[in-house]
């Protein structure tokens, strides 16, 4: 969320780069700066009214002594029409208030000044490119095909039990998986991330403060009985550690790891593009939270990609950074990196994890703010990134490492998987 501040003292600023998003915001920036007026307006006639009733106060019991009953009666006159005034103060102040948040919280973030124009996926800029593309005979399989070959992964059994989306893994392809996440969080905790469990369900605060609510409420699962979300994604719980917390600007930054299961209805997703694991709505996935200083959060955001890019490299995929557009960033993000692997037999890129700085938005809805040098508090800024998810991961290993004898497993991998091929 936007603080009052920015929105006031940068109005034209603000409009240019949501204009960068394809968000019009001059009508609802109007109204904001008009709410803040009122409530400014009302605080100030508020505060001087208590001023005038303390005085008046003071002043009645005086003027009983000294028998001015008259003057008296007069002065409490006066305070009660001064406190009936403020309960209508008071009440123009807290609608102000009300209309205010509402409107700040249908306001996306402010891009980062190299985030390119741009409509949408097309105009992404690729940033930088890695490993080598396999060549693979005109029979390769795809990896729904493979995954029924080998008997890894079973999507009919998945929608028996659930639903699409939901698919089954067995034997190797479930060893797989379990190794992948043992991979992903000991590179994590290798590189200094803190490992959390999280719960994979959480209150509307939580949604809220990371910005699924209201913005996204509509892909989420939605426990009704109990008010509580589905994750769709471990940043939501790990993020949320630090709601409503000052921190010491000693402790910054602050790298959490956290493997979850994360959930997302992808209401309207159909068509080839989303067959076998290129969407799901459940998935496993391991996440990287940072909270940082401001003055630093650029450096944490590289060091962040860095390191995504570490893990795509040990595991031998062709890949891609992608330095996301104005009209592909999302609602919260100030800059987003994706990365991408290759499918060899689908030939096309797949993304695999979204590297994104939200800078002071998320913080300002958490109340997440640290202490500095100067014992002044200040917002933080978070980061996260996907460290990385799963499904399309097994995608690119299966095709691109299939070979007549079978699927051959990445290196690193085997210490984990307990064997070196699928077949």
């Amino acid at each position: 969320m936007l603080t009052i501040k920015v929105i006031t003292e940068q109005r034209d600023e603000v409009i240019r780069r949501l204009a960068v998003k394809h968000f019009d915001a001059a009508e609802i920036i109007d109204r904001i700066i008009a709410l803040d007026k009122t409530r400014r307006v009302s605080q100030t006639a508020l505060d001087a009214n208590l001023t005038e009733v303390n005085r008046l106060s003071k002043q009645i019991g005086g003027l009983m002594k000294e028998g001015k009953r008259a003057e008296a009666d007069e002065a409490k006159a006066e305070v009660s029409r001064l406190k009936e005034t403020n309960r209508t103060l008071e009440a123009d102040k807290t609608q102000a208030e009300k209309d205010m948040h509402e409107l700040l919280v249908l306001i996306p973030n402010l891009p980062h000044v190299s985030v390119p124009e741009g409509t949408g996926a097309d105009d992404n800029r690729c940033e930088e490119t890695g490993g080598t593309i396999p060549e693979l005979p005109a029979d390769a399989l795809p990896h729904w095909e493979l995954a029924r070959k080998y008997d890894i992964i079973d999507f009919e059994l998945g929608v028996k039990i659930t639903g699409a989306g939901f698919p089954v893994y067995k034997g190797k392809g479930a060893r797989l998986q379990r190794a992948l996440v043992n991979f992903f969080l000991d590179c994590a905790r290798d590189a200094g991330y803190v490992e959390i469990e999280p719960p994979y369900v959480v209150n509307a605060e939580s949604g809220y403060g990371t910005g699924q609510l209201p913005d996204k409420e509509g892909q989420m699962y939605h426990a009704n009985l109990d008010d509580l979300y589905l994750i769709p994604t471990a940043e939501v719980p790990v993020t949320n550690i630090y709601r409503d917390v000052i921190l010491n600007e000693a402790d910054l930054p602050i790298r959490n790891t956290a493997y979850s299961a994360c959930f997302r209805r992808e209401a309207g997703s159909y068509g080839k593009d989303v067959r076998g694991l290129n969407r799901l709505h459940q998935f496993d996935k391991v996440e990287i939270v940072r909270i940082d200083r401001p003055e630093h959060s650029y450096t944490s955001l590289e060091e962040m990609v860095t390191y995504v890019r570490s893990l795509v490299e040990a595991l031998e995929l062709p890949w891609r950074i992608l330095r996301l557009c104005g009209g592909d960033l999302s609602f919260t993000s100030a800059l987003t990196f994706d990365f991408e692997v290759f499918s060899a037999v689908q030939k096309r890129w797949l993304e695999v994890s979204s590297v994104s700085n939200f800078e002071s938005y998320q913080a300002n809805r958490l109340k997440c703010r640290y202490r500095d040098a100067d014992k002044k508090v200040q917002l933080c800024h978070t980061l996260n990134g996907s460290a990385l998810a799963l499904p399309r991961i097994v995608a690119a290993l299966l095709e691109n490492n299939q070979t007549p004898e079978g699927i051959i497993i990445p290196k690193v991998l085997v210490p984990y998987t307990g064997f070196e091929r699928i077949s």
